[in-house]
């Protein structure tokens, strides 16, 4: 039997602010443990939260950037439920009246074009601590409690792994984009919830959920779908019954392993919390968060294709996150190969950044050195080969491109007597090789070109060599 799978995401992504969502203590990034604390966000007897400012506004602008209803009117609610990683015992988030509901983002959909998938609502709440497990007993860390969160819920719209990937992605991309997250998923700054079921194909009653906890990369995410799906089949397969549960997916394994039965909304006994008084923004603070709105990735990719005449696959890509379009978008006020630079930054950069798991803020050259690089190539002093070389040393170095060619004697050898004199030689060496080439052979020529750059190391001038192949043998 086949089935189909009924996919819905919840994001949770960190804000970018510079204090927490209840108190003055920083939000940095891997302090010394319990650093960043206080007797607020620790819900010492007593403290009273106070609800920061740019929470509210950095919330309302991602719902603006994901086409959702801003409420003039929402309210924070208490979430209870034992958390070992929050010192309260309690979260305080949003339920009944959260700040953003009603969004879309859209996704491509094969040859069927585009499909939206629904966003039900976007709400504030606070991040909980961490748990650190040792032979000797657990600590706990809480840098993180009270750090500003939003939670994105998706309708359960998708059918499809590639579905999800790419929600994930443009959901990331335009959060990158209007500034209110890093999105650095090494971080944590993004992490994603998988809610899935199957149904018989063709059929219209879902099946029983799951929900699979943090995972904090794409691969992960494609990875625990692919393999719940199939669990799931298989539950199904040996007679037996999905249960609703929570479940966690260990990446290393392939595995997902149960960890609680999945609570309803009523198991977590929401209330208002009595100690934060309600939210209003008025439509003018709403039409203000709009108008502070920079380009978003699909006007960008719109701008792309029309503009500078790109592809929809590249410009796809260039706006998949927020460095890699703004590094391009820099890099093109300095040269016109625009094609070229594409190919550097969808190919051996964004290869270099996976690999390292690094990001484009981390790159240690500028948009402009890779400009040059680029006009270095146009220019005919080097080619794609050297360039490859040049660009792998600027990694590690940082160094304009033009030093490095010089200091390492990179520059393209383009000297027609010298080249001659290889081309000639190879072609002596080689009579079966001149005899595929007049037969009309063009791979020979390849190999002709082959021999050549590595007799000079990789510098000679594949143009030239291939001129002087015919002028020598008169095709």
């Amino acid at each position: 039997m086949k089935y189909d799978m009924v996919i819905g995401l919840e994001i949770h992504c960190e804000l970018q602010t510079k204090t927490k969502i209840f108190c003055s203590c920083p939000t940095t990034f891997a302090s010394p443990e319990n650093e960043n604390v206080c007797e607020r966000c620790l819900g010492m007897p007593g403290t009273l939260p106070v609800i920061n400012e740019k929470v509210v506004e950095y919330a309302a602008k991602a719902g603006l950037a994901l086409n959702c209803k801003i409420a003039n009117f929402s309210k924070m609610d208490r979430k209870n439920y034992f958390y070992p990683d929050l010192p309260k015992a309690y979260q305080i988030s949003q339920f009944s009246q959260p700040l953003c509901e009603h969004g879309f983002v859209e996704i491509t959909d094969g040859e069927k074009g585009t499909k939206k998938v629904g966003i039900t609502r976007i709400h504030m709440e606070e991040d909980a601590g961490k748990l650190i497990h040792s032979d000797y007993g657990t600590l706990m860390d809480n840098n993180r409690c009270g750090v500003p969160l939003i939670e994105i819920v998706s309708e359960p719209d998708m059918t499809s792994v590639e579905d999800a990937y790419q929600y994930a992605v443009k959901i990331k991309s335009i959060l990158e984009s209007i500034g209110v997250s890093d999105c650095k998923m090494q971080e944590g700054s993004l992490r994603f919830d998988v809610n899935l079921s199957i149904m018989e194909e063709g059929s219209n009653e879902f099946g029983t959920r799951t929900e699979m906890k943090n995972l904090n990369s794409f691969k992960s995410l494609k990875r625990a779908i692919k393999g719940e799906y199939k669990r799931q089949v298989k539950v199904l397969e040996k007679g037996e019954k999905v249960i609703q549960e929570t479940r966690k997916w260990d990446d290393e394994k392939g595995k997902s392993f149960s960890m609680r039965s999945k609570e309803d909304a009523h198991d977590y006994r929401y209330f208002p919390d009595p100690d934060l008084v309600p939210i209003i923004l008025t439509d003018e603070d709403i039409e203000r968060f709009r108008s502070e709105l920079p380009t978003l990735p699909e006007e960008k990719k719109k701008e792309y294709i029309e503009k500078l005449g790109l592809s929809e696959y590249d410009s796809e890509l260039l706006i998949s996150t927020d460095g890699m379009s703004a590094f391009f978008d820099e890099t093109v006020k300095n040269t016109d190969d625009v094609k070229t630079v594409v190919n550097f930054l969808i190919g051996d950069i964004l290869a270099y950044l996976n690999n390292n798991e690094t990001e484009f803020d981390d790159i240690k050259f500028t948009p402009k050195q890779l400009a040059d690089l680029v006009n270095l190539m146009k220019g005919g002093d080097i080619n794609l080969g050297i360039a490859k070389k040049v660009l792998n040393n600027m990694f590690e170095t940082g160094d304009d491109p033009e030093k490095i060619v010089e200091e390492k004697g990179l520059k393209q050898i383009s000297d027609t007597g010298e080249i001659k004199k290889l081309v000639e030689q190879v072609l002596n060496d080689n009579p079966q090789v001149v005899e595929d080439l007049k037969n009309g052979k063009k791979k020979a020529g390849g190999f002709v070109v082959g021999q050549v750059m590595r007799a000079t190391k990789g510098q000679a001038n594949p143009g030239v060599v291939n001129k002087l192949i015919n002028e020598i043998l008169g095709l």
